[in-house]
């Protein structure tokens, strides 16, 4: 995997809390296909994205259930279903529509930003 470096941060602030924002590249747009997904690791997370109907989504890339690469796995009709034991997720939403994956996946907010996908951890902290 290639690691790109350029990180970008936004800050909106509240009088309770402070939303830190910071934009990670994670590949080139030309990487992702919709019918490859696109799998990284981010600052020590594995990432999958995802392209469906033109639109870029990012989940956590690991199966709750057994640990196997979601990307790796069969992507149709904007689901993807584990390599492993054929737990079904909804890329658009992360929710577990069937199988044993025992709960949804984590998704993260995604941007195209000079043709390189980015994605946020959003942080909270109190302000």
């Amino acid at each position: 995997m290639t690691v790109l470096n350029k990180k970008q941060s936004f800050i909106y602030e509240t009088k309770a809390w402070r939303i830190v924002m910071s934009w990670i590249g994670v590949c080139d747009a030309e990487q992702v296909q919709e019918d490859f997904p696109f799998s990284g690791n981010v600052e020590g997370k594995e990432i999958g994205v995802y392209l469906i109907d033109g639109e870029y989504y990012a989940l956590e890339d690991v199966c709750p259930h057994a640990y196997a690469l979601l990307s790796q796995g069969f992507v149709e009709d904007g689901k993807v279903e584990c390599p492993l034991h054929e737990a079904v997720f909804d890329v658009k939403t992360g929710q577990c529509l069937h199988g044993p994956g025992g709960r949804n996946l984590n998704r993260y907010p995604v941007r195209v930003f000079e043709n390189q996908i980015q994605i946020t951890f959003v942080e909270e902290t109190v302000a």
